[in-house]
């Protein structure tokens, strides 16, 4: 059995930046990973453009059971450090909104870098790892019949989302034997099937103000045939919406003030001509149900009903059906950080055992901030391990 300082399971964001870490310090490293090229969600990341990271990175943009774990390592590796690493790399790099980078010359670019970076270490692909054990301080990895031995492992194998990428949920396996409790998975990062609206509005896209729980998110909704994505619904997806959420389809108007402006001042207008100053013109249809009515002849409840419809439209969880594992973008849920030091990603259960990027119970909002969290904590678990 060839004997190595650390074993890394997983060549995706997270093992990598730890496998660059370790080489850096003179460690004898070896990466397994189940599929046959490395990082392959980063690959195809941000629409294969790569959001490598986002200057807003901190807790408030991550979740899970402690979202708090995330601060120590986001003050030592922050978003600079990555904008430095893209510098060294020749990287070229270009903001798509304010904060937030995306690689100019496409995702393979930041690949290679990571490549690059772990020369030295023996990267082993369509290696399935079958199981950890740990005999007299050391670690025995089995994977495709083949036994290696090593000091520490880090378990950066990433969540069970976007299966076509070939993912497997052996990281929260090795976590459960060693002691560590695993957070039930689902989609996060993904759309919604609903009732609540019809296919009539199918394609779609609207600036919306979702609100779940006390947090309002402000961004553009896309209507589906089977309920509703879009970035803002992305974002709603991976909050916590056991209570439902409420969306405002036009976040700049009271709609019922406007209907009974309109009612007072132009009452021989039709209610889906007014609702089309201020929405697309088959969402103003299907809202008022192509009534023909002068808004005159709507009673001031009527009137309220379809206001509340576009202003404060709620949806209960029950009607919300997240969409689904094989699209969504990350999961929520992983290995609880409970037993796990925030300063070093190392057990707390079982020295030399480190965790890294989304295989913890660690979930970042879209824009980038799931690739640095991977990033940072990569970083850190090769630096202790």
């Amino acid at each position: 059995m060839k004997q190595y300082d650390v074993i890394i399971i997983g060549a995706g964001a997270a093992g990598l930046s730890a496998t660059g870490e370790l080489v850096t310090r003179g460690k004898r490293v070896l990466a397994l990973d189940m599929g046959n090229t490395p990082a392959r969600k980063v690959a195809v990341s941000g629409g294969g453009k790569c959001n490598i990271t986002n200057m807003a990175a901190d807790v408030t943009r991550y979740f899970g059971e402690n979202p708090n774990f995330v601060r120590g390592a986001l003050s030592r590796i922050g978003p600079t450090d990555i904008l430095q690493w893209c510098n060294r790399h020749k990287i070229k790099l270009y903001e798509k909104e304010p904060g937030r980078y995306f690689c100019t010359d496409g995702a393979g670019v930041v690949v290679d870098a990571l490549i690059h970076d772990a020369m030295g270490a023996d990267i082993k692909y369509n290696h399935a790892v079958e199981s950890v054990t740990r005999h007299d301080d050391q670690f025995i990895v089995a994977a495709n019949g083949t036994k290696f031995c090593a000091n520490s492992v880090i378990v950066a194998t990433g969540g069970t989302s976007f299966g076509t990428l070939g993912v497997s949920d052996v990281g929260y396996k090795i976590a459960k034997s060693f002691g560590h409790k695993i957070i039930p998975v689902r989609p996060a990062l993904c759309a919604m099937a609903t009732s609540m609206f019809g296919p009539d509005l199918a394609g779609i896209s609207v600036p919306v103000e979702i609100t779940v729980a006390r947090e309002k998110i402000q961004d553009n909704l896309l209507f589906t045939h089977f309920g509703i994505g879009g970035p803002a619904v992305y974002r709603a997806s991976v909050r916590d919406i056991s209570n439902g959420i409420t969306i405002n389809l036009c976040p700049g108007a009271d709609m019922f003030g406007a209907l009974k402006n309109a009612k007072q001042k132009n009452g021989k207008r039709n209610i889906s001509s007014i609702l089309s100053e201020y929405l697309p013109v088959r969402i103003a249809k299907y809202f008022s149900n192509n009534d023909v009515r002068n808004i005159a002849d709507w009673r001031d409840s009527e009137i309220r009903a379809i206001a509340d419809r576009i202003n404060k439209t709620q949806i209960q969880s029950s009607d919300i059906k997240l969409y689904n594992m094989q699209s969504a973008e990350i999961v929520r849920g992983g290995i609880s950080t409970e037993h796990i030091s925030s300063k070093t990603m190392e057990s707390k259960l079982c020295p030399g055992l480190f965790f890294a990027g989304e295989v913890l119970d660690i979930s970042g909002d879209l824009g980038g901030f799931n690739l640095h969290w991977a990033w940072a904590s990569g970083r850190i678990a090769g630096r202790y391990a």
